[in-house]
């Protein structure tokens, strides 16, 4: 969750960090610090809160204009923001830590670190941190102190480190090189002809090179200016670097007053680059490039298990219903941390899928390696190409989303629901669950559904004053029945997770089992809803109910009507729509509510507090 950047060539290197620190910003951090080599000593520079603290104390140095000592004309140096796990938030836990001629910063979780400190104490080493990455520099310290190499220090360390680490080092004697050793934990580096940059998300280090070397679980590298070296223990690994086709235009605001509501808009886009090329509407046929199983293997699938966490929790819900409709096979929705610590009942006629964002959750990670081991068939629905759980996975279907920098997933989320409706329509293409009548019919739903997000986007001003009128309510109830609970849960997230408001997110026919106690005159009720039947006339009694309670109702739905605006406070319509359609097109007021929301209680949109982007640790 922290981040990492690196640099060595010939550029002054503060500035360069910072800047890739900046973009990493997303991530979540409560502290932050840089350091490098100059003339074979160690400068360092950290404090607590926020990048501009940081670049406060750079600038008060002097450090702007200064250039490093480094032989040659080579600078090199090391950079980190931090979400405390191990010591609270302070400038003396904050990275990077130095142990002799050793400097580190680290992303992950040292299991071991009381052991490994009580060891390292008896050896003399004196700590100055709480945190466990201290530790991991005296331990390389130790070793290095034996005599041997940079890297082989680092070899030695990494044998005795439980747990997950991405870690970078730098050594005040060998100056003219970095060593990177990951498990676990993202990392990745990038060269040009005479630089090479490290960093824990592409978007740090996008904007220097395209060229990206993505490491494995259990290498190390050794990097100099223009030249990467990966090894699994002392044998060298040849594996080509990945180029990488985002725009790092892509990763600014672009105007907007916040990332979260860039993203929001670039949702029609991104849902039509999710389905580009993977669709042949005139032979009602689906492709997906990078799914390794044949229509026979899916024909003979007996189940399906798909797990993430938060949002990808949700949208997993969604291709719950999308899957069992179409395909007509039974499929269970399991939170990642919960899998992984039951004893689930998997077999090679299960297909395992994991859905997240970056691609390195911890949880989803640990998860899909235990469906793996069990036999099971695997396949990712993942936007970050080359990421961990891209690669782990058998099959993979990329979402396509782009680089998402706000923490409050938005645009991710819809594309891992269109990704999973893509799927759901193969697999029952390959079942021969849907005649090829209605397969057309779908693929025209998803053709049609960009100029749906485009035109409910149109409600955007309606929202942010249905937003500042309920904008100081503390408590929030948001319901939604069949295919639409799970927006109902993800438009109470959203909330929670920017503006800091209670919010809770229940299946509508659920409401007289509880949450009906919470109804009073001051609970706005968000009630999701499409007007298809059933579907209208279970909600307008939910409705009834809420009403006589005193409840102020707020009706998110597809098409608006006299009786719908007597009986709710609010209706915000999204006009009409398939009902397969529904959970994207209503996904959309529910962000700009929550959005809106936020910036009326002056909270911090794009970063919110105790969350960060991609949760890579336990």
């Amino acid at each position: 969750m922290c981040g990492i950047v690196g640099y060595i060539g010939p550029k002054k290197v503060f500035p360069l960090l910072i800047g890739g620190l900046e973009k990493l910003e997303y991530r979540g951090y409560d502290s932050a610090g840089v350091a490098r080599i100059d003339k074979g000593r160690f400068t360092i520079f950290r404090s607590e809160g926020k990048l501009s603290n940081l670049k406060l104390k750079l600038s008060t140095a002097g450090e702007s204009a200064e250039s490093c000592g480094c032989p040659d004309g080579v600078q090199i140096g090391i950079g980190h923001t931090r979400w405390a796990t191990h010591g609270r938030p302070s400038e003396v836990n904050a990275h990077p830590h130095i142990a002799g001629r050793i400097c580190v910063v680290h992303n992950g979780i040292v299991e071991n670190y009381l052991a490994l400190r009580e060891r390292l104490s008896q050896h003399g080493a004196k700590f100055s941190s709480d945190t466990d990455t201290e530790i991991a520099a005296h331990l390389i310290n130790y070793h290095y102190d034996r005599g041997i190499s940079l890297i082989d220090a680092v070899r030695a360390a990494t044998a005795e480190l439980e747990g997950s680490y991405a870690l970078v080092v730098i050594s005040s004697d060998e100056p003219d090189r970095i060593v990177v050793a990951k498990n676990a934990t993202p990392v990745v580096a990038g060269t040009t002809e005479n630089e090479a940059f490290i960093a824990s998300d592409i978007p740090a280090i996008l904007e220097h090179t395209r060229t990206m070397h993505i490491l494995e679980d259990g290498e190390i590298a050794e990097i100099k200016a223009g030249e990467i070296h990966i090894y699994r223990g002392e044998d060298k690994v040849e594996r080509e670097p990945v180029t990488i086709t985002w725009d790092p235009i892509t990763a600014e605001k672009g105007g907007y007053r916040h990332f979260m509501l860039k993203e929001i808009y670039e949702q029609p886009q991104v849902i039509t680059d999710t389905f580009r090329g993977r669709i042949d509407h005139g032979k009602a046929k689906i492709h997906l490039e990078d799914l390794k199983l044949t229509d026979g293997e899916l024909r003979s699938l007996k189940r399906i298990c798909i797990v993430g966490c938060g949002t990808a929790w949700h949208a997993a819900l969604v291709m719950k219903f999308y899957i069992e409709r179409f395909a007509r096979i039974n499929v269970e929705v399991d939170y990642s941390s919960e899998f992984r610590y039951r004893e689930p009942v998997i077999d090679q006629d299960t297909l395992f899928i994991a859905v997240s964002q970056s691609g390195e959750t911890a949880d989803t990670l640990s998860s899909l390696q235990l469906a793996s081991d069990l036999g099971a068939r695997t396949l990712a629905i993942c936007n970050v190409v080359g990421s961990s759980i891209s690669r782990k996975a058998e099959s993979i279907v990329y979402t396509h989303a782009g680089p998402e920098i706000s923490v409050a997933s938005t645009k991710a989320f819809v594309t891992q629901v269109v990704a999973g409706y893509l799927l759901a329509l193969k697999l029952a293409s390959a079942r021969e669950t849907l005649s090829s009548e209605e397969l057309s019919e779908r693929i025209e739903d998803l053709v049609l559904l960009p100029n749906h997000v485009t035109r409910v986007l149109e409600c955007d001003k309606q929202v942010a004053k249905i937003a500042r009128k309920y904008g100081r309510k503390e408590d929030f109830l948001f319901l939604g029945r069949g295919i639409l609970y799970p927006i109902a849960l993800e438009g109470a997230l959203k909330l929670k997770e920017i503006s800091y408001v209670h919010a809770e997110g229940y299946p509508s026919g659920e409401m007289k089992h509880g949450p009906i106690a919470l109804i009073s005159e001051e609970t706005p009720v968000v009630m999701v809803f499409g007007q298809d039947g059933v579907n209208l006339e279970k909600a307008t009694s939910n409705m009834m109910e809420v009403e006589s309670r005193g409840g102020q109702i707020i009706a998110v739905t597809d098409r608006g009507s006299n009786s719908l605006s007597d009986l709710a406070w609010e209706v915000v319509s999204a006009g009409e729509v398939s009902r397969y359609m529904l959970p994207v097109v209503l996904t959309v007021p529910l962000q700009l509510f929550a959005y809106h929301v936020a910036v009326y209680r002056g909270t911090d949109v794009d970063q919110p507090r105790n969350l960060a982007k991609s949760v890579t640790v336990e």
